[in-house]
């Protein structure tokens, strides 16, 4: 009797362990930082209480996050804003840069330019499209009504009312601006840098050359036509309930999906227009650069002539500290269950937290980003990283997927005929005004930078300005073995089916005795 319970109690260990992960005594960690970043975060949260491991994040905005990681008020930041782009716009970081850090992908992500406009006969738009010149003239304030010839010319001749144009962005600093406002200066250089010679001292700072804003102006010429709120939450309630009327404002897709709000089309270098879905997202970051240290270069984000490309797309990160392999660490946690709590977190993200993210208004993780988050747990530890597979690891695109809701809706203007498919007006609907040009804007310096550009103060990596780019190697979207479903998975199917069995047989075999 007494080894048939040995047994039994056998069989649920194994059974246990092939299910759940095995608990450890880690110690909480906070973080804080982007916005950007928040409802993937909560989703991350979720998914890691439920699993025991003890992690906090609240959500502000990147620089704030990055000071208090410098500061040691948190254990670690969200942020899309580099430590060096920070410090050169006046944003502080130096107690980062002191402190050390390295820099971790976790999502990819998209700005979505949400809207509140009605049509010449009072009904609500829900169809906006604008190209990336249109946008960054917009965004510098070139483009004053909603009745511009260049809007009218990119919604098939459709045109919109005579009204002006209210621009909704975020108050204080914040790294969603300093994102959107770098695709802003190489959609339209000559517009962006009379904004800014305009702006400069009013709220904005005094920016170096090549440095983008992570502050909006709060007084000067053009603070009049700003409504800035306090973040994103904000942002997406208020063009929700369309408070604000003709106005446009830059959020994280995420919250457009959450509050269910009217995003633009954006025409993208193969002059096709797209939605942040996952599939564009993905589809537009095959061509991010990345430095040594991870941090994204997005030049060629903005240009892809990939017809499914979304352009103002871009990873996220967590800045974590490191004791090892980088040239901005200085080292890791005192507290060696902190160490154990971000890594068992970081793994999370990297595999099972990637699931939602298509759904939630995010593209998960190529394969090479989930292992460069091992490797950066590595990097903390000392110890070998964790190689990830199909096998261990549950984000989506070791199958060849990108999770449910990753396709982008059908385009309203090509299937109500008003443009053709090439996002050319169709002959015959009365379109007027300009065309539209379906070429690749140029950056601020009058060309497409490649890799071995020189970076300006904003580029240059945070361990001393490298510029030695690698390119971030895509997702491989082919289908691997069971059919797409991964072996990892099925796994799990043979526990779930098989397990139930094994049980019965055995408390049969007891109750037998």
């Amino acid at each position: 009797m007494i080894r048939r319970l040995a047994a039994l109690g056998a069989v649920m260990v194994v059974l246990s362990l092939a299910v759940t992960p095995g608990a450890a005594a880690l110690t909480p960690v906070t973080g804080s930082g982007s916005s950007y970043v928040g409802p993937a975060m909560t989703d991350w949260q979720n998914g890691a209480k439920s699993r025991g491991i003890p992690i906090n994040y609240s959500a502000n905005s990147s620089p704030a996050g990055v000071n208090q990681f410098g500061d040691r008020t948190v254990d670690f930041a969200g942020t899309e804003a580099e430590v060096s782009s920070i410090i050169a716009a006046g944003g502080g970081g130096l107690s980062a840069q002191t402190r050390g850090y390295q820099y971790v992908p976790d999502v990819a992500g998209a700005i979505a330019l949400m809207y509140n406009v009605k049509d010449q006969g009072g009904k609500r738009v829900d169809y906006l499209h604008l190209s990336r010149e249109v946008i960054g003239r917009i965004f510098s304030r070139d483009i004053t009504r909603w009745n511009d010839p260049a809007i009218t010319a990119t919604n098939g001749g459709k045109s919109l009312p005579d009204q002006p144009i209210t621009l909704v962005g975020r108050t204080g600093q914040s790294g969603t601006t300093a994102l959107f406002y770098d695709f802003i200066a190489h959609a339209a250089p000559d517009a962006y840098n009379r904004f800014v010679s305009r702006n400069v001292g009013n709220g904005m700072g005094n920016l170096p050359a090549g440095v983008r804003p992570i502050q909006l102006p709060g007084q000067g010429p053009d603070a009049e036509w700003y409504r800035l709120l306090a973040d994103s939450d904000q942002i997406a309630t208020t063009m929700d309930n369309a408070t604000i009327p003709f106005s446009i404002g830059y959020d994280e897709f995420a919250y457009a999906q959450r509050y269910e709000v009217p995003t633009a089309w954006v025409q993208n270098g193969a002059g096709q227009y797209t939605q942040p879905y996952a599939e564009n997202i993905a589809a537009a970051l095959k061509h991010a650069e990345l430095r040594p240290d991870l941090s994204q270069k997005l030049d060629r984000v903005y240009t892809n002539t990939d017809p499914k490309s979304y352009p103002i797309s871009a990873y996220s990160y967590v800045m974590m500290p490191c004791t090892n392999g980088r040239d901005t660490c200085r080292g890791g946690y005192g507290d060696p269950g902190k160490t154990e709590t971000i890594t068992a977190f970081l793994e999370h993200v990297a595999c099972d937290g990637q699931i939602n993210m298509a759904r939630i208004g995010y593209s998960p993780l190529p394969p090479n980003l989930s292992q460069e988050v091992m490797n950066s747990n590595a990097r903390l530890t000392g110890q070998p990283a964790k190689q990830l597979n199909a096998d261990n690891c549950a984000n989506p695109t070791f199958r060849g997927s990108l999770g449910d809701g990753a396709a982008s809706p059908p385009d309203p203007l090509v299937t109500g005929g008003i443009i053709n498919p090439d996002g050319k007006p169709k002959a015959g609907t009365g379109a007027t005004g300009p065309s539209v040009s379906a070429g690749p804007s140029t950056g601020p310096t009058g060309g497409d930078k490649t890799a071995t550009a020189t970076a300006g103060p904003d580029e240059e990596s945070a361990g001393g300005g490298s510029k030695n780019w690698r390119e971030a190697s895509p997702a491989s979207y082919d289908e691997g073995g069971f059919g797409g479903f991964g072996g990892w998975a099925a796994l799990v199917l043979f526990v779930a089916i098989v397990a139930p069995l094994v049980v019965r047989g055995v408390i049969r075999k007891l109750r037998g005795s």
